[in-house]
């Protein structure tokens, strides 16, 4: 697929850079480098590069690295983090479970980190895609008893 290449800076950019930044919503971040992606500009390529760089979710990382080949840009795809994605995320889901009754499900669980931590639950989302559900109910399970 050949997408038409324009200089041209789109006059909601403000609005994409926000996109762009938004922590606690992946598919936001994944549809601005979508756009970005049709800006040969170096204001889209410098956003595409720190999201390829930095962004916490793998599949951005590759979406911006796949946008600034096109480009042309000169870049290395970035290899996927290991371990907590996000600091202390460990700790924050332990906390969660604990703060949860005894015997609560894993439903319950799921329902908490979203609404407490969405940033958390959505870089996990986002990372993990369709083994989303299956890697946190294992977490859960295997995270200390009360």
């Amino acid at each position: 697929m050949n997408i038409e290449r324009t200089n041209e800076i789109p006059a909601k950019f403000e609005e994409l850079k926000k996109s762009a930044n938004r922590t606690s919503n992946w598919r936001e971040r994944l549809a601005a480098v979508e756009e970005l992606g049709q800006y040969n500009d170096q204001q889209a390529i410098n956003i595409l590069t720190r999201l390829m760089t930095s962004d916490a979710v793998y599949p951005i990382q590759e979406a911006a690295y796949r946008k600034l080949k096109a480009f042309g840009e000169d870049v290395k795809l970035p290899s996927r983090k290991k371990g907590d994605l996000i600091k202390g995320a460990g700790k924050i889901l332990l906390r969660i479970k604990k703060s949860l009754p005894d015997g609560h499900t894993f439903e319950e669980f799921k329902e908490k980190l979203q609404k407490t931590r969405s940033d958390v639950y959505d870089t996990y989302e986002g990372d993990k895609g369709p083994e989303f559900d299956q890697w946190l109910e294992s977490t859960w399970a295997s995270l200390l008893k009360k």
